[in-house]
């Protein structure tokens, strides 16, 4: 049994160019040097995990790295610096348990801090803050402090001061011991002094501690009782109440240094075993039924419950695919053969690893709060639960938008679509926001995605990573179409040609369905007149039509189709002729039911700094968006809207030159809505005259 108070299940969050890869690669120096785990080489591995890291924003390298720290294991999570992979950061804080957010001392609060900062504040995730490049040219601790109270609206806890500034930066003073840590310039993070501070940083040191004891005492009436009759607590009380707070997300300690020139980084290891919480201190995952209703039941942290893990990420390396998983309850040992109750198959688990900085060690069993990938595993995508199949149960997945944009790409070489083919397929298995098809008609290879960046990154990736240069179409929206009127009508097929014919007549009902249901069938054929075994014929043959609409070949949606009688010949009619009678029948009726043309409709959350407020709100008005809400915030005001996407392309741009910069904005799909007439023509035409030019 393993003791599940001394793990740490953390990530670190940065905006891109905060320092995060340094802060990572600088931990696994430090927790692997003391300890000798898995040797982290300095040559190829490394830097590769560097340079993908770089290249890409979001690591490739590995999703969880393990090590140790004071007889503690950190299972760390890298979650990205681009927030357009709004899924990457979403499925990694579903996993953590703890955070480090990392800020520029120079660069101060950035957009994508704040917004990574929303996404943890959403899921409740306690962190710790590091300001890291003290050693910059402008680099300012107390500005970055207040930065965060003001921008992000967060209570920081100053745990320690720097010692000097810019290239003066020398060190830090640990404000709960008065200790000064003190480096010298070697870079070696081992070579560190820790003595009494400068004499002149007396006053600050003070005046600090002493908002540090007062803020912490908050937690715990009776060591606030023992403060306020003048009796200052022991370094214990003062660690047991700032990890109350920082659990509660009352405050967040924070801390400061240089990870390029290795300062300051062990003070945060020690932050992340003293403050953040274990597995057992987080509010436990609920299990939900297969229509994703919570069953009132959670995954307890516990070795000796049955089985439930989360399926978090796929990885396709050059050991095959891995499957990284968070284990919330019970244990998984190698050759233990495991439910995945989103394809109700079970599969046997053939090797386990655990990831030590760019090694992977293989370990027989792994149990509830671990961290680990599964190598090998044929069927599961992110966010399937894994479970015992003695005992299923489902944990809240991980809820993936449907792509609202796509492109059309092909490759500039010949025969490079071999190439891009495989490169693509596993593209699709590592995000499951983006998806990839085929179009029949020009067959061209069609990329969808969450949004423009999405797609820019995945060509970006395409050709970097995979070596596969692509030439690629404008964007397109993926539109449907419906009808608003109820139908009666009817269809026969007959045709005779020498032998036995083919014979189908139906009469149906075609009627407009409640929006989000897709395509209904029901028979309400009474008496034989439609025998029971040409039933589902009938509903295959209009089920297969639904794909291409009547108006522009946009899928068709929310329509119910009844079967309510017709006739049928003893010898002439099959399956066959009822199935053609219904595809007819879908062409013949649809034109008569009020076709229309619906769009999709996003989520926009505009944050945007007060004195733009109104131009963000007329743009928005100008791009056919409802307004829905306005909170004003303490550093700006949120927006919320609901936008089509075709109003929405190259929105970034514009709202960056409307906010001089700090305008910032995420959109998520929503549903989809009748387009206004002329949009209808518009795309109508538009759309016909490209099927005409492939």
């Amino acid at each position: 049994m393993k003791d599940l108070t001394r793990y740490r299940n953390i990530g670190i969050f940065a905006h891109v160019d905060a320092g995060k890869t340094t802060t990572t690669e600088r931990i696994l120096k430090l927790t692997g040097k003391i300890h000798k785990i898995g040797e982290v080489h300095e040559g190829a591995a490394t830097t590769d995990f560097m340079e993908q890291e770089q290249e890409r924003g979001i690591t490739i390298q590995s999703a969880a790295t393990t090590c140790f720290w004071n007889d503690h294991q950190l299972n760390i999570i890298d979650t990205p610096g681009h927030v357009d992979f709004t899924i990457e950061v979403y499925r990694s804080l579903k996993v953590l348990d703890g955070g480090i957010g990392v800020f520029c001392g120079s660069g101060g609060v950035e957009p994508q801090s704040e917004t990574n900062w929303r996404y943890a504040n959403d899921s409740k995730v306690a962190r710790i803050i590091y300001i890291n490049k003290l050693d910059r040219t402008g680099a300012d601790f107390f500005r970055v402090v207040k930065q965060v109270e003001t921008v992000l609206a967060a209570k920081p806890l100053v745990m320690v001061l720097p010692i000097g500034v810019e290239e003066q930066f020398a060190g830090v003073v640990d404000l709960l011991t008065r200790k000064a840590w003190v480096w010298d310039n070697s870079g070696d993070p081992m070579n560190y002094e820790v003595q009494e501070p400068p004499a002149e940083m007396a006053e600050l040191i003070e005046t600090y501690r002493e908002q540090l004891i007062e803020t912490a005492v908050e937690q715990d009436d009776t060591v606030m009782e023992k403060y306020l009759e003048g009796e200052e607590p022991t370094l214990d009380e003062l660690k047991m109440c700032i990890r109350k707070g920082t659990r509660d997300l009352v405050f967040f300690p924070t801390y400061c240094g240089s990870s390029f020139k290795n300062k300051g980084v062990q003070l945060v290891l020690d932050a992340v075993v003293d403050y953040l919480p274990n597995p057992m201190e987080v509010k436990p995952q609920p299990e939900v039924d297969l229509e994703g209703n919570e069953t009132g039941k959670f995954a307890e942290v516990d070795p000796a419950k049955p089985l439930r893990a989360l399926a978090f990420k796929i990885m396709d390396d050059r050991y095959g695919a891995l499957t990284f998983t968070r284990i919330y309850s019970g244990t998984l040992s190698k050759g233990d053969t495991i439910l995945n109750t989103f394809t109700g198959k079970t599969e046997r688990i053939s090797r386990l690893v655990e990831m030590h900085a760019n090694s992977r060690e293989e370990i027989d069993s792994a149990q509830a709060g671990d961290i680990i990938a599964i190598v090998g595993m044929k069927n599961v995508q992110t966010g399937h639960t894994l479970c015992d199949p003695k005992n299923p149960a489902t944990l809240e997945p991980m809820v993936f938008p449907d792509p609202v944009i796509s492109i059309a790409v092909k490759p500039k070489t010949k025969g490079g679509d071999e190439k891009m083919g495989l490169a693509l397929n596993k593209m699709v298995q590592e995000d499951p926001s983006f998806h990839v098809m085929t179009d029949e008609e020009s067959g061209e290879t069609i990329l969808k995605g969450m949004g423009e960046l999405h797609l820019d990154i995945k060509v970006d990736i395409l050709k970097r990573t995979h070596g596969v240069e692509v030439e690629v179409g404008k964007p397109q929206v993926a539109y449907r179409e419906s009808i608003t009127r109820r139908l009666e009508d009817q269809y026969t097929h007959k045709k005779q040609s020498g032998g036995s014919g083919q014979f189908g007549k139906i009469e149906y009902i075609i009627e407009p369905g409640e929006a989000g249901t897709g395509f209904e069938f029901e028979s309400k054929v009474v008496g034989g007149a439609v025998p029971r075994e040409y039933w589902p014929a009938v509903e295959k043959g209009f089920k297969s039509s639904i794909e291409k609409g009547v108006l522009a070949g946009f899928p068709c949606v929310d329509l119910k189709f009844t079967l309510t009688g017709g006739a049928f010949h003893p010898v002439d009619s099959s399956a066959l002729a009822f199935e053609i009678a219904a595809k007819t029948a879908y062409r013949q009726s649809i034109p008569k039911a009020g076709p229309q043309l619906l769009e999709p409709i996003m989520n926009v959350d505009v944050f945007t700094p007060d004195d733009y407020m109104g131009d963000v709100i007329g743009d928005l008005n100008r791009r056919r968006g409802m307004m829905k809400s306005q909170e004003a915030g303490t550093v700006g005001a949120r927006i919320k809207a609901d936008v089509p996407l075709s109003e929405m392309f190259g929105y970034i741009g514009d709202l960056r030159t409307m906010t001089s910069g700090r305008g910032q904005f995420s959109m998520s799909f929503s549903h989809y809505a009748p387009c206004p007439t002329s949009v209808a023509e518009e795309v109508i035409k538009e759309t016909k005259e490209r099927q005409a030019a492939s």
